[in-house]
């Protein structure tokens, strides 16, 4: 029989029912005494991986359910989460099975999954609401917090990645004229550049800065971005230029040649090329950005990135050239893309380009603010806040300067990154007047509070009130259970909804897969919101719940439950912050 998906193969065999036992649910009572009935096993065809995955679970059940498109999906709402972890709905089940009745054969499918990455199914029964599963929760919770770690990392590829060039040609302004679009597109650049080498992609980032003061206003906001001294030769570029152009043309003045782009444009009009591109008007600095794009695809540093995978020797076909671009330097951008196809044979066939939307602050004109007056609002506005709860002498400490700084850079970050990119961005004039605003804030603050609890463990130990942590192999992941069952967040939630799919959110932030068309499809606010969700979850829990508590012996087995899982959380909290260059504090 055919395999309904690469990694699972689906084997029916016959199994003669015991006269007198119980119909299974979704039949009438009878239709399934002393009849043959198909009974499917799910077996693995390939090794996936070791850590659970709600994709490879996902994966199992629909392929369980037969051919056909998808009809599981996972249960977010705490409410849901109370009775199930996945559903298959009434409808979709409809659509796929005559009468809405579900086959024998399916449930027992479902009740027996099992195969790498899958976890481990406790009942399957159906609902008003469809085809409902409930996880061995205990079971995943050991299996996840045996070993945190390989949940906070994303998912790699088993066979070396592509080689991705990222471009922001926004960084070659000077910092006092950077537009708020402008720099959307430069923090939308340095999130993708991590995210991608976080899943081993070798990353190359263009242009390389040479203004030492934009070089410090990147060091302000955590971008992590390549200098450089010198400029590349233009001289080959500059001859192909001169031999392409009309010579009885008079050009303007700094104008090298004026090259016709239409027959290109015309060619590529299906891939989404804006087709009111005529020619283009050759400078030096047009030919100056040719350079450095042609030479960081020709000139791929040895080796890559370090602890990336990666062949430097692939070639320019192995090569993808992702342009992030604000709305005003869309237009320009397109032809530079051109250019480079018409100048160079050699150039990339394939050039993305993902276009950030307009920005602006409320109350202020969107001419009259820079990134720096940006920054410069968002700094005061910390402090002040700072100050108001915690008094004016903390703004002359060291100490607490750097935690000013990283927390500006944080509001910023969230703000500018918790909208899809493409879309138009409406930035508050106060930190305090919007929800939006303060993510950020609120992010760090419960990075700051798991600081603190972990942190107070450790004086415990000190003080001999706890006992040092035990090996994870002796934990009792049994005690993780919501004590009141009446509110919604608990310890499953936190793991379910935060630990165990952290991993399929990295690798879902952006596609590197051969797409159509011009533009790439990201989806950088991905990590924003799920940082987000997760501070809400673990600060409602953390509000409720008492870690540490007393020191009786019959109470360290589930602290230390507690604090293991809470581990999970803190990992997969620093790795969401790293991926959006900011460092963890410590407090706040």
């Amino acid at each position: 029989m055919q395999a309904p998906s690469a990694r699972w193969c689906v084997l029916v065999q016959s199994e003669r029912s015991t006269a007198g036992s119980p119909p299974l649910p979704g039949r009438p009572p009878g239709s399934s005494t002393d009849k043959l009935l198909p009974v499917p096993l799910i077996l693995p065809v390939t090794m996936a991986t070791e850590r659970l995955g709600v994709g490879e679970t996902l994966e199992a059940l629909n392929a369980a359910v037969g051919p056909g498109n998808p009809v599981w999906f996972k249960e977010t709402h705490a409410r849901h989460l109370r009775v199930r972890d996945f559903l298959a709905p009434r409808r979709a089940l409809q659509a796929r099975f005559r009468d809405g009745q579900v086959p024998e054969c399916v449930f027992r499918a479902v009740a027996g999954l099992q195969g790498p990455g899958v976890a481990p199914v406790l009942r399957c029964a159906p609902t008003p609401a469809g085809l409902s599963l409930q996880l061995q929760r205990p079971a995943v919770f050991e299996r996840v917090l045996g070993a945190p770690a390989a949940y906070a990392a994303p998912v790699k590829p088993a066979s070396p990645g592509r080689r991705v060039v990222l471009h922001c040609p926004a960084l070659r302004c000077n910092p006092d004229t950077l537009r708020l679009s402008q720099l959307r597109a430069v923090l939308v650049a340095d999130h993708l550049a991590r995210t991608l080498r976080a899943r081993g992609v070798c990353v190359c980032l263009v242009p390389p800065v040479r203004d030492s003061h934009m070089s410090t206003f990147l060091q302000k906001l955590q971008v992590d971005w390549p200098t450089a001294s010198r400029s590349t030769s233009t001289e080959t570029l500059r001859t192909c230029v001169l031999a392409e152009r009309n010579s009885e043309e008079t050009l303007p003045p700094g104008v090298l040649g004026r090259l016709c782009l239409k027959e290109l444009v015309e060619q590529r009009l299906a891939l989404g090329y804006d087709p009111s591109i005529d020619n283009c008007l050759v400078t030096e600095d047009l030919l100056t950005m040719l350079s450095e794009l042609q030479e960081t695809v020709r000139q791929w540093p040895e080796g890559g990135h370090p602890g990336l995978v990666g062949d430097p020797d692939a070639g320019v076909d192995g090569c993808m050239v992702v342009h992030v671009v604000s709305c005003e330097e869309a237009f320009q951008q397109q032809k530079l893309d051109l250019l480079w196809q018409k100048l160079d044979d050699q150039a990339p066939h394939e050039q993305k380009h993902l276009v950030c939307g307009p920005v602006r602050v409320a109350s202020v004109p969107a001419t009259l603010m820079t990134a720096p007056d940006y920054y410069k609002l968002r700094h005061a506005q910390v402090c002040k806040a700072s100050a108001l709860k915690h008094g004016e002498d903390l703004a002359q400490d060291p100490a607490w300067i750097k935690t000013f700084d990283v927390l500006s850079v944080a509001t910023i970050k969230f703000e500018m990154l918790s909208t899809a990119p493409q879309s138009q961005l409406l930035l508050a004039d106060s930190t305090l007047s919007t929800k939006g605003t303060k993510s950020g804030t609120f992010v760090m603050y419960n990075c700051a509070r798991l600081a603190t609890l972990f942190e107070g463990y450790r004086h415990g130990v000190e003080q001999g009130l706890y006992p040092a942590f035990p090996p994870v192999s002796s934990l009792d992941f049994s005690l993780l259970r919501d004590e009141h069952p009446c509110l919604l967040q608990g310890e499953w939630l936190l793991l379910f909804n935060s630990v165990l799919p952290f991993p399929d959110l990295l690798s879902q932030t952006v596609s590197l897969a051969s797409t159509p068309g011009l533009h790439i499809p990201v989806r950088t606010e991905m990590v924003c919101r799920f940082l987000v969700q997760l501070s809400m979850d673990f600060s409602s829990y953390y509000n409720r719940v008492h870690i540490l508590g007393e020191a009786r012996p019959h109470l360290f087995g589930q602290m230390f439950a507690r604090l293991q899982l809470l581990r999970a959380v803190r990992e997969v909290l620093h790795t969401g912050l790293a991926m959006l260059g900011l460092p963890p504090l410590s407090y706040i």
